[in-house]
């Protein structure tokens, strides 16, 4: 019913040629953020699409509340904001539980300890840890380089400290990215958020999904 409503919110009070575009991008997002690397692509909303076409359309969602936008950047440096890239970003939606609505998700599936929901189980994990982290007060940014696959999933600013985070949905963890990572930023500590018990190491701190609030 929320959903319903969102749709016809967006009829009712977004600009009348931008009401396509906005649906589209809406119902792109699940998508998208299934995707190993999340990056928000237009052409995955619409063939061909470029950003002139649906940037005002995530303009209103964003000023609307309903998404918020991760951007890049290139350097994990003080101050982060310096080094931000606006042209390479994440979408995510505001709320979990839409999140699974608008994929028919039985909620029982996300507690399967099995493959039967691994694609979408990373999905929502990441949208959990972000939504933490915004409530946290963080500006997030996530961390990527050209013609490399190494990708941190969030970077955040705390205090006088730059924080790279994995987030992972199991127990069960590799972390080839963050180590590698750290190895070529050594005065970093890299901090990985999964369902393993809370445990510091040399170059990592794991914590776990369900408390990690008070941490970062």
């Amino acid at each position: 019913m929320i959903l319903q409503n969102y749709r016809r919110d967006f009829s009712k009070h977004a600009p009348e040629r931008e009401v396509s575009r906005i649906n589209m991008v809406w119902d792109s997002i699940p998508s998208q953020l299934a995707k190993e690397n999340k990056k928000f692509i237009y052409g995955a909303v619409r063939k061909g699409a470029r950003a002139a076409d649906f940037e005002m359309a995530i303009e209103w969602l964003i000023d609307a509340g309903l998404i918020y936008k991760v951007n890049r950047v290139t350097k994990p440096e003080m101050p982060l904001k310096f080094y931000e890239d606006l042209n390479a970003f994440k979408l995510f939606m505001l709320d979990i539980g839409l999140l699974g609505a608008m994929v028919e998700a039985p909620a029982k599936a996300i507690l399967i300890g099995d493959d039967i929901f691994k694609e979408y189980k990373g999905a929502f994990t990441e949208l959990y840890v972000h939504n933490e982290l915004k409530q946290q007060g963080k500006t997030i940014y996530y961390h990527s380089v050209a013609n490399s696959t190494i990708e941190i999933d969030f970077i955040v600013q705390s205090d006088y400290r730059i924080c790279p985070i994995e987030v992972k949905a199991e127990e069960n963890v590799k972390s080839k990215s963050l180590r590698t990572f750290i190895q070529k930023n050594p005065d970093l500590k890299g901090i990985r958020i999964s369902m393993k018990s809370r445990m510091p190491q040399d170059w990592l701190l794991n914590l776990p999904l369900y408390d990690f609030k008070y941490d970062l």
